[in-house]
């Protein structure tokens, strides 16, 4: 038999086992959605009229620490695309190793940052036998899964968006033949913006674009650098990002099925990113720095056709419509809505503070000098990943207290575990006031997720990362705790004494409250009145929340839910009430539309 003929780009239209194939594509992150609607999510996209599945692969996920690897349950990929192609749906793999996604540091691993030389996405070696060794784990648990071995996948993206960071001419190079010389034998792409079209493409690899509106001559560009080729839009951008304490942006249903629209009319394949944008559950949100440090939000339903917890949007039913008028065959019928439920308000019942759960910290390290997150002996020597650290020293006199911008990248100020004030990027001093004894300084300080684009990759480390001073003078004799909070921790914290609601309490603290649940089912988790911290269901890190929006409520899926008693635990830095209350829809606050001045700043 003659070996199945896969994607080409050989003319100015693809072609799949020699006919002549256009590509209708969506994203969906399988690392953002719980993997007991994985089935769903793909249902729901086939419906609308798409034929291909893309996703990224998160490499912060599946080598938490230098040589452990997960690929299952949640991590588990070859189910995930195995379950595309059961469904009738094509793949496109985007693997890296950079995937930008709007995830801490663009799902590359903070270890690497252990490193003072780091030079990231280059051929500096400290990085390329990290990928080697990576990709040794992932790349042969999909190559069986490619079409030519019968499989759903069609295609491999080369690294991601090079040509917006550009730092080396032999990266992408290097990158092109990692995947080669692992057995991906299907066809190369690379996706990038307008201006990074320029450089960052590779030969062998065909080239696609990335953008939202029609206005910078986007496509045209590509056709020039690259005649005579298949055009498509890697990234058709159905709506954008939320950053804390920004509106939430929305893009106008109608504009984006115009846009397609007239991208269909002319022949062009597209993927729209995101089809369904999920959760970055837990820590995992990212943050974006062109000049101002903004991190984004636990929610990521980007505006986009399916909204964060699976549903059907106007947005949905217009492209389904449009992309009815494309297919040769009959759509599928959309499968039913999933029901959610606003449970009743739970009452927190007993909390304890931050400063007696320190003994649960797995890490306890001192040193002269502060120590940033991910040099500290902690998890097995990889570092803090996510998270806070608080820090510790003894003071003798007051003054002003200078961060020097050493502080990554938001910390609570306590004198003898009294807040006193707040650093951040935008605050770099707080007064403390005058004494001659002794008293003991803290600063909690919050990771509040790696920035995923752009220059400043190298430079993401967290927590303290230089000398703080008090009247210009460096604090020295540091006693450094790893918050990372991970389930062990949590867990840990129930064996301990926690004090009934009714006292005053301590802040930061952990709240716990007790949701009894008869049949799982989606909600939303509200927290109003209460400021900022992280919410934790049956020992599982649901995400941030943070009164300054636009994020009002925590998507909280069924499969997170047990019949019988749940428990909830909210750690909270400043001001909780008594109450943990639920909505069956996601709330924002203020909402935006997508401006063309943002898309300035990226092309």
């Amino acid at each position: 038999m003659s070996e199945r003929q896969g994607l080409r780009a050989d003319s100015t239209h693809f072609t799949l086992d020699g006919a002549p194939f256009r590509i209708l594509g969506g994203s969906i992150h399988y690392f953002r959605v719980p993997r007991a609607y994985w089935r769903d999510r793909l249902l729901k996209l086939k419906a609308c009229g798409l034929n291909t599945l893309t996703t990224y692969v998160p490499w912060n996920l599946h080598e938490p620490e230098r040589g452990v690897y997960l690929f299952q349950e949640e991590l588990d990929l070859e189910a995930y695309i195995r379950l595309a192609g059961e469904l009738g749906l094509w793949v496109i793999l985007r693997p890296g190793p950079y995937i930008c996604a709007e995830w801490d540091l663009g799902g590359l691993p903070s270890w690497l940052l252990q490193d003072k030389k780091m030079k990231l996405r280059t051929t500096y070696s400290g990085f390329t036998s990290a990928v080697n060794s990576y990709f040794d784990k992932l790349i042969p648990r999909v190559t069986p899964l490619q079409y030519k071995n019968g499989g759903p996948i069609i295609a491999v993206q080369v690294e991601n968006e090079y040509g917006s960071y550009a730092k080396d001419e032999q990266y992408m190079s290097f990158i092109k033949e990692v995947l080669l010389s692992r057995g991906i034998s299907e066809l190369l792409l690379t996706s990038d913006n307008h201006d990074g079209l320029k450089c960052g493409g590779v030969d062998g690899a065909l080239q696609t674009v990335n953008l939202q509106k029609l206005t910078f001559g986007d496509v045209q560009h590509l056709a020039e650098l690259q005649p005579q080729k298949p055009l498509m839009v890697m990234e058709y951008w159905s709506g954008w990002f939320d950053v804390w304490g920004e509106p939430h942006h929305v893009f106008s249903a109608p504009e984006m099925i115009s846009i397609v629209r007239e991208l269909l009319d002319r022949g062009i394949s597209i993927n729209f990113y995101m089809f369904h944008g999920g959760t970055s559950f837990g820590f995992m949100n990212g943050a974006f720095d062109l000049g101002t440090y903004k991190p984004q939000t636990s929610s990521y339903d980007y505006d986009a056709p399916l909204t964060e917890s699976g549903d059907y949007t106007t947005k949905y039913h217009l492209l389904r419509n449009l992309l009815s008028t494309y297919s040769n065959e009959p759509i599928s019928e959309p499968p039913a809505v999933q029901s959610r439920r606003a449970y009743e308000p739970l009452a927190v019942t007993h909390y304890i503070s931050l400063w007696e759960s320190l003994h649960c910290a797995e890490t306890l390290f001192r040193a002269d000098d502060p120590v940033n997150m991910e040099s500290l002996p902690a998890n097995h020597n990889n570092g803090q990943s996510y998270g806070y650290t608080l820090y510790q020293t003894d003071i003798y006199s007051g003054g002003d207290l200078n961060s020097r911008n050493h502080v990554r990248d938001r910390a609570l100020v306590f004198i003898d575990r009294e807040l006193i004030g707040v650093l951040d990027n935008r605050t770099q001093k707080v007064k403390i006031p005058h004494s001659k004894s002794e008293r003991t300084l803290s600063l909690l300080v919050e990771n509040c997720g790696r920035v995923n684009y752009g220059p400043a990759l190298d430079n993401q480390q967290k927590g303290l990362v230089g000398d703080i001073t008090l009247d210009n003078v460096p604090l020295k004799k540091f006693t450094m705790h790893c918050l990372d909070m991970k389930t062990s921790f949590i867990n840990r914290l129930q064996s301990q004494k926690w004090t009934s609601v009714g006292t005053k309490p301590t802040y930061p603290a952990f709240f716990r409250g007790s949701l009894v649940v008869d049949q799982p089912t989606d909600t939303f988790l509200k927290l109003p009145n209460w400021s900022k911290g992280v919410v934790f269901v049956n020992g599982q890190n649901l995400g941030r929340h943070w009164s300054v929006g636009p994020q009002k409520a925590l998507y909280l899926p069924g499969p997170w839910l047990r019949s019988g008693d749940n428990e909830i635990v909210v750690f909270e830095e400043l001001k909780a009430v008594e109450t943990i209350h639920f909505a069956e829809n996601l709330e924002y606050g203020k909402t935006v539309e997508v401006s063309t001045q943002l898309f300035c700043t990226l092309i």
